[in-house]
């Protein structure tokens, strides 16, 4: 049976390894929580609208924030306990997957904000084809109406 040893140096670099491997299991989290890129870039929506739509819910980060929180709370503990020095590896993953997720945030916000846009913008399109449809029957009647005058001004006349 092995001797356990409860020397303070001994205690720390096993909380630190550990902190460590909580630290970068939270990341791989986040990551694995992110959407895919293929999710991303690929649609089988017949539409804009259903494009949007696709799009939105692709961006949408689910537990990957919640992961990257977690990871950034081991990671600030073990950092003023002093159990990360000299290691800017997980600081530099942290802020890519960080900065990753606000791009994500922004992005989804973004699509939503033309998801509701785009359909107004339909409507009002379809309106303004319209009353120009209008304006044309309508012209195209008084045309009609003038031509009908005059042939029938030519018609008394000849009489």
């Amino acid at each position: 049976m092995g001797q356990t040893t409860f020397d303070d140096e001994d205690l720390f670099g096993e909380a630190a390894d550990e902190m460590r491997a909580d630290v970068e299991t939270h990341l791989e989290a986040a990551r694995s929580n992110l959407p895919t890129a293929s999710s991303v870039w690929e649609t089988d929506a017949d539409n804009v609208l259903g494009a949007l739509n696709g799009l939105r819910s692709a961006l949408d980060t689910g537990d990957a924030v919640e992961e990257l929180r977690q990871a950034k709370k081991q990671y600030v503990m073990g950092e003023r306990a002093g159990a990360f020095d000299e290691d800017d590896e997980l600081a530099d993953e942290i802020e890519a997957l960080e900065s990753l997720i606000e791009t994500l945030e922004d992005a989804h916000e973004q699509v939503g904000e033309l998801t509701s846009t785009v359909p107004a913008l339909r409507s009002q399109l379809e309106d303004a084809h319209s009353e120009a449809d209008d304006a044309d029957a309508d012209t195209d009647a008084d045309a009609d109406a003038e031509a009908d005058a005059e042939d029938g001004d030519a018609g008394e006349a000849e009489a």
